[in-house]
């Protein structure tokens, strides 16, 4: 088997991804840009105009125009791509509800960034938090190749279930920032993704007439929403058989990597069968994180699917601890973190584990080995409320 490493590249996150959605092949692009989200659209801007990718790039006059145009490329049965960040991606709120609600494989990258006010550029989750609710996958990556990775199997996924797909990645600390990256093949691609050919009565066909987003009453909204609730949930199996095919296809041997006892797709668990502790966590925050752990006694969960949510992975790996915290770029204002709260909701079967918040980084406040540090140490403690670190 030919070594990874022979095949490792020095790149920007945004330039691996945009590496990566070209070998993708969408028909239709469209965005707005917005920091720190731009690198990605203008590396496929010039793609275009060197003539290195076959597609329409749409340039929309906001966010909110940007997630219709591939809203209405989709429905015409098109693969689509587009990118947003903080205050766009809110601004496409209206669209991505519809784009859900009317089932659509739209792809979505959002680099993380806080939202105003005050004004600030910088990484957090309080972008996506805000709109975890409106019936999309979300994906969360913790690094380059996570990233580049998460992105083939959206399109799959997307395609596949017909569900919107959004593939999360911090801001500057993934877009901005170098890394050696494996940038899929588009012979790897072809084999594991098909030609994208939609099935007649999912797209807007006139040999085939359908209606798509039409009114419906109160007798029949609440089984649509039902439906697309269940058919989240159900995506599980699929993330985790996608996530095997895919893994087993890309065959890397990527030396010097700790080896997760657990990794399906929906989350990844590094540690003891009975840890005292086990950190939670999404993003790149995952990679200080095991930088800091040095105790044998101490487990990491990292979370990379967050909808659906893997409720029951969760509380399986964390019932045979005693203490847990969960880390989070986000706070939901007046409450808890969004993260913790889900956690909390799964494990109402064990009131035994004592389960602390810890907020950081928000507004891109650095996250260093001695919060990590800290957190450790006070994680055995009782919190009744979300503890701000830095």
């Amino acid at each position: 088997m030919k070594s990874a490493k022979d095949n490792y590249e020095l790149l920007e996150g945004s330039q691996a991804i945009a590496r990566t959605i070209k070998n993708l092949e969408p028909a239709v692009i469209s965005a707005y840009p917005i920091t720190p989200q731009t690198h990605i659209v203008e590396i496929l801007a010039k793609y275009k105009a060197d003539g290195l990718v076959n597609c329409e790039y749409v340039r929309a006059e906001s966010e909110f125009a940007a997630a219709s145009i591939v809203l209405g490329a989709s429905a015409a049965g098109a693969r689509v791509y587009s990118a947003t960040s903080s205050q766009g991606l809110l601004l496409m709120t209206e669209v991505i509800f519809n784009i859900a609600g009317m089932r659509l494989p739209v792809v979505m990258t959002c680099a993380n960034r806080s939202v105003s006010a005050p004004i600030n550029i910088w990484n957090d989750h309080s972008d996506v938090m805000a709109i975890r609710d409106t019936g999309w996958i979300l994906l969360f990556a913790a690094n380059h190749q996570e990233a580049v990775d998460q992105h083939v199997l959206a399109y799959k996924l997307a395609e596949k279930l017909n569900l919107p797909v959004m593939v999360n990645v911090d801001g500057f600390i993934i877009t901005h920032s170098y890394e050696s990256v494996i940038i899929p093949e588009l012979s790897l691609i072809k084999k594991y993704l098909p030609d994208y050919n939609p099935l007649l009565g999912t797209y807007l066909n006139p040999d085939a007439p359908v209606t798509l987003g039409a009114f419906f009453t109160p007798d029949y909204y609440q089984e649509a929403r039902q439906t697309l609730h269940q058919d989240l949930l159900a995506s599980q199996t699929v993330i985790k058989e996608e996530y095997k095919l895919y893994k087993k296809l890309s065959a890397r041997q990527e030396a010097g990597m700790a080896k997760p006892a657990i990794d399906n797709g929906l989350i990844e668990y590094y540690g003891p069968k009975k840890p005292n502790l086990i950190l939670v966590a999404l993003g790149s925050v995952i990679g200080t994180i095991q930088e800091t752990i040095k105790s044998e006694n101490i487990g990491l969960l990292k979370i990379k699917t967050y909808r659906p949510f893997p409720g029951e992975e969760i509380a399986k790996i964390l019932s045979s601890a005693k203490n847990v915290a969960v880390i989070e770029k986000a706070i939901s204002l007046g409450n808890m973190g969004p993260l913790y709260s889900d956690i909390r909701g799964a494990l109402t079967k064990n009131n035994r584990l004592n389960i602390s918040n810890h907020i950081v980084g928000l507004g891109g406040r650095d996250v260093t080995k001695k919060i990590i540090k800290g957190i450790i140490k006070s994680a055995s403690g009782r919190a009744n409320e979300a503890k701000f670190w830095g």
